[in-house]
C-alpha cells in the first residue's frame, strides 16, 4: 500500500464513514459503528478520517504532514500490514 492513497481515502470519506484496511492491500469504507468484521474476517486497521485529516485544510497539506505519514505507516506495519511512501515529486 501507499501511504498517501491512504490519506487520500481517509480524504474522501470523511462525514461519510471510516477506512477499513485490509490485508490483501485493499480499502473499504465501513460505517461509524462498524462492528469490526464482515463474513468472518477482520480488516488490518480501521481508520477514522476525522481524527486523521479532518485539522487540515487541504488535502495536499496531509499528504506532506511527516507526522501524519509516520503515525499511518505505524499503524499499519505494527499491525501486520506492508506500507511504503510515494516518491517526493
Amino acid at each position: 500500500m501507499i501511504t498517501q492513497d491512504i490519506i487520500q481515502k481517509l480524504w474522501d470519506a470523511a462525514g461519510i464513514g471510516n477506512v477499513a484496511v485490509w490485508g490483501d492491500d485493499t480499502m473499504t469504507i465501513v460505517p461509524p459503528d462498524y462492528p469490526g468484521e464482515t463474513a468472518g474476517k477482520k480488516p488490518l486497521v480501521i481508520l477514522k478520517p476525522i481524527v486523521l485529516v479532518n485539522r487540515y485544510e487541504l488535502l495536499d497539506f496531509a499528504l506532506h504532514d511527516e507526522e501524519l505519514l509516520i503515525n499511518i505507516e505505524n499503524t499499519l506495519r505494527a499491525a501486520g500490514g506492508q506500507v511504503t511512501r510515494a516518491p517526493k515529486s
